[in-house]
């Protein structure tokens, strides 16, 4: 599973490389409020938070959302000093391992995926999101939750970017049925699935459980084709993963995903057991 992308958290508390610029990001934030002699009080009242989460963000233990970034650059009078590191601060708010993928994930031309544990977190609604973030273990508390369902969402502006990417994705029909929040959630997923699925430069592909023949046995992975032409492969298990970009580990993973497209219902089909489910529920 794609711990970053799928089913784990991006909202962990600060971690190597990441962690040392949040700290840093922090000390900057201190040093503006010292200088307006701003008690943590004072200055979590000008942006609409508490006192706790101004002192959680000035020690670099909680990534601020970019809306508090911008309160705080304008209650502090920094002229766009924070704002200007809210990239950084973006990047900061994923695993470190998970790190380059979203990079590439946001840049690439074509992207095609084989899942089989939960819906890809590209596809997600915010609801099925929390529900996924509700259930990691250990625990996540409230803020973490919220912080990784709005990283969450901010990927997805890949599916309306301009060019648009070519998006394929082959879905276990398991993945389909599993309740994950709910009837409800997995209703308005479901939903969300049908609405991607009509566009044009989506494609998604069921692979029905009553299959004897299945090429994905090995577990999920995406394919990245970069705008250079690049292609890229990424695996991930729990926090373990892994990046490649040589042919003699990509090419068998492209003919893998080839086979599993050839395996799977077509575009049409599926929808229509997309739709299928649905009336089920």
């Amino acid at each position: 599973m794609d711990t970053g992308a799928d089913s784990g958290t991006g909202t962990e508390e600060a971690e190597e490389p990441g962690g040392n610029f949040l700290r840093c990001f922090g000390r900057q934030i201190k040093l503006l409020r010292e200088t307006r002699a701003l008690t943590q009080a004072r200055l979590g009242d000008l942006v609409g938070y508490g006192e706790a989460q101004i002192a959680a963000v000035e020690q670099g233990r909680r990534i601020p959302k970019p809306d508090l970034i911008d309160a705080l650059d304008r209650a502090l009078d920094a002229g766009g000093v924070l704002v200007a590191m809210k990239g950084e601060v973006a990047k900061a708010r994923y695993p470190s391992f998970f790190r380059r993928y979203v990079q590439l994930e946001a840049e690439a031309v074509e992207l095609h995926a084989y899942i089989n544990h939960v819906v890809k977190g590209l596809l997600q609604t915010e609801e099925y999101a929390r529900a996924v973030f509700r259930m990691w273990r250990p625990l996540l508390d409230e803020g973490d939750i919220e912080q990784g369902v709005s990283a969450r969402m901010e990927r997805q502006q890949l599916l309306g970017r301009r060019p648009v990417p070519l998006l394929s994705f082959v879905i276990d029909e398991h993945v389909l049925r599993r309740p994950l929040g709910g009837p409800e959630v997995l209703r308005g997923q479901l939903e969300q699935l049908l609405i991607y699925g009509h566009q044009r430069n989506v494609e998604m592909q069921v692979m029905p459980m009553g299959r004897d023949e299945h090429a994905g046995l090995a577990g999920p992975f995406t394919l990245i084709h970069s705008k250079n032409q690049r292609r890229m492969a990424y695996m991930e298990v729990q926090d373990v993963s892994a990046l490649y970009t040589e042919a003699k580990k990509v090419s068998p993973l492209e003919a893998t995903y080839g086979v599993l497209r050839a395996q799977a219902l077509t575009p049409r089909e599926s929808l229509a057991f997309i739709e299928k489910l649905l009336g089920e529920l």
